[in-house]
């Protein structure tokens, strides 16, 4: 049965590979994120590739308003049946006592704001079914805390718990809600991470091969097609080579 899918974040890595893996499928789209030339490509090519209704947005889920704005009582996502929140970021790797509070605020209003915001914004359209799918993208870096990763890692255990929250709270309303927690995967978040400087980007997947925004998306898509009385709460995927967030093979 086809679907409609809203998904953040989807001018690049896990969210662009996800789009596309639901369109394939023949799915109705609706995409957001920033770079809007970025999002038009998408939606020429998914519409071309594909002949579905793709659907862009653009805003900034840091924004409060401009996500209110652009979602709430929105009449396209009426009949939505699946929000993937996918947009998040990491910035820097420093130890606590040398990092930028910038890029601290920044993490949470995106990693862990954004996620309330589109998620609260959205909501009425699946109360109101009593049917609806939250999945939530989070990272093994909420399972297991690392040297440098601090605040980074506090926003992606944030996740995990608002997963479990969502889907304890929202059970009376029919809702799933899935949290998905990736590994090392190589897509713009080591190049944004380490901001634009391009060869420690490289670095961090050097001598293994690292998860890619396609195996995100066919993880997605399975979880997001399970039948009706099934729902994955929780799920963690890494590469072959690497374990957790300490143990990686190389």
């Amino acid at each position: 049965m086809k679907k409609k899918v809203l998904i953040t974040g989807a001018s690049a890595g896990f969210g662009k590979a996800i789009a596309e893996k639901f369109a394939s499928s023949g799915d109705d789209i609706i995409i957001t994120g920033r770079r809007k030339h970025l999002l038009d490509e998408l939606k020429d090519k998914l519409i071309s590739l594909y002949n579905v209704s793709v659907t862009v947005l653009e805003f900034d889920i840091q924004d409060r308003k401009s996500v209110f704005q652009s979602l709430e009582n929105n009449p396209i996502l009426e009949d939505l049946d699946i929000l993937i929140n996918n947009a998040g970021l990491a910035l820097g790797r420093d130890l606590f006592d040398e990092a930028d509070i910038d890029d601290w605020e920044t993490m949470i209003d995106t990693n862990v704001k954004g996620v309330l915001y589109v998620t609260k914004a959205i909501l009425s359209n699946f109360i109101k079914r009593q049917a609806g799918h939250i999945i939530n993208i989070g990272s093994t870096a909420g399972k297991e805390v690392y040297e440098r990763g601090n605040v980074y890692c506090a926003t992606k255990t944030s996740i995990e718990v608002l997963s479990q929250a969502m889907r304890i709270d929202l059970l009376k309303h029919k809702i799933k809600v899935t949290v998905i927690h990736p590994g090392a995967a190589d897509t713009e978040f080591s190049l944004v991470r380490f901001k634009g400087d391009e060869t420690k980007a490289q670095a961090v997947y050097e001598g293994y091969t690292p998860l890619n925004g396609q195996d995100i998306a066919d993880t997605v898509f399975y979880c997001a097609n399970l039948p009706k009385h099934v729902c994955i709460n929780s799920l963690v995927m890494t590469c072959t080579a690497q374990a957790n967030s300490f143990y990686l093979l190389k």
